[in-house]
């Protein structure tokens, strides 16, 4: 029979057992052992079963029980030492967010390129998501306009600057092509030529046209040379990820620059409106632009032609109303030189004499 003093020998080395000392700040293992109204129950080897609060465990629309399964092993931090009930209190978002931290600190240390999801367009960039990282896309860094690019989507990046202290995590998404277009370039340059129809992909519009990529290098599709028809916006044919052919009309290698063309590789409409109207024939077309010096309308598809301002002025006095983008209006071919693709009009009838002349 063990005497007193053996019994109590015996009780220490059992509580020795158990006492790890663990502290707040110090990283353990773990084995998931259920769940409970605060989150899940965790053995840590301590003397009672130690808890991650759901805040710590899960993000938000997360399922606890679906991340977490009973006898699932896995490494947890402190966050709050023991309290009366002998608990502590575990992270294992915090544990996740500093292995995540350390795997992007290598992907900048080795320049690769990255995944990132679009959480959200705020006001000068882009915030996306990595590896559960929150970072930010600055405008300057995007190769699309903050307008173009949808939330859920993913974008290839590069690691710009990363500062854990300062919580700054800022990415570039232009610098990704940059780093890879230089090599293409100068290959499309030795081979592209004026009069080449090439594919490409819509990868930014703007106000004045839309950059093409061309497999490595981006060439400008002007807005006068989206179609042969009035467009406002190129926006109005385009969007950011179409895929197109378009023509090469010019090439400056000094620059290295390349512009492209949609229409041209529609039939000209100017060709066949030679063949369909002349000079004193009554059209009707619509009112696509009004300047200060007069009205464009498209008098034939894809082919417009100039009424003068006095002419307007005539017009609206005459028919008491006040001329509109997408009026409809009957009007004759005063002038008509299909080579230089210019018509002028007139609200009046001519005489044969003054046609003629």
């Amino acid at each position: 029979m063990a005497t007193k003093k053996e019994t109590e020998l015996d009780f220490e080395a059992l509580l020795d057992k158990y006492d790890y000392k663990f502290q707040k700040g110090d990283l353990v293992k773990g084995t998931v052992c259920g769940f409970d109204s605060q989150g899940v129950m965790v053995d840590i080897g301590a003397k009672t079963t130690a808890v991650i609060p759901t805040y710590e465990a899960v993000d938000k629309g997360e399922n606890i029980e679906e991340k977490f399964q009973k006898g699932q092993e896995g490494e947890f931090l402190i966050i709050r030492e023991e309290d009366e009930d002998g608990k502590f209190l575990l992270s294992k978002k915090k544990v996740d967010f500093a292995y995540a931290w350390k795997e992007l600190e290598k992907a900048k240390a080795a320049d690769e390129t990255i995944l990132g999801t679009v959480i959200n367009v705020v006001k000068g960039g882009i915030l996306v998501e990595v590896s559960g990282v929150r970072g930010f896309i600055p405008s300057s860094q995007l190769r699309a306009r903050e307008s173009e690019v949808e939330v859920g989507s993913k974008l290839e990046l590069k690691i710009l600057t990363l500062d854990v202290q300062q919580n700054n995590f800022i990415l570039s998404n232009k610098k990704v092509y940059e780093d890879t277009a230089e090599e293409a370039r100068k290959n499309i340059f030795s081979q592209i030529e004026a009069g080449q129809v090439v594919k490409g992909e819509v990868v930014r519009i703007t106000d004045f046209g839309a950059f093409i990529d061309l497999g490595g290098l981006d060439g400008l599709l002007p807005l006068s040379q989206l179609s042969w028809r009035w467009i406002d916006h190129p926006t109005d044919i385009l969007k950011v990820g179409d895929k197109i052919d378009v023509e090469v009309i010019a090439v400056d290698h000094d620059k290295q620059r390349v512009s492209l063309s949609l229409k041209n590789l529609e039939p000209d409409p100017w060709i066949e409106a030679a063949d369909k109207i002349k000079e004193g024939d009554k059209v009707e077309g619509v009112v696509t632009r009004l300047k200060h010096f007069g009205a464009f309308i498209e008098v034939f598809p894809g082919v417009e032609a100039l009424l003068p301002h006095n002419e307007v002025v005539d017009y609206q006095n005459e028919t008491k109303t006040i001329v509109k983008v997408g009026d409809k209006i009957s009007t004759y071919i005063l002038k008509f030189n299909p080579a230089d693709k210019r018509i002028a009009l007139s609200v009046h009838e001519q005489s044969e004499a003054s046609v003629e002349e």
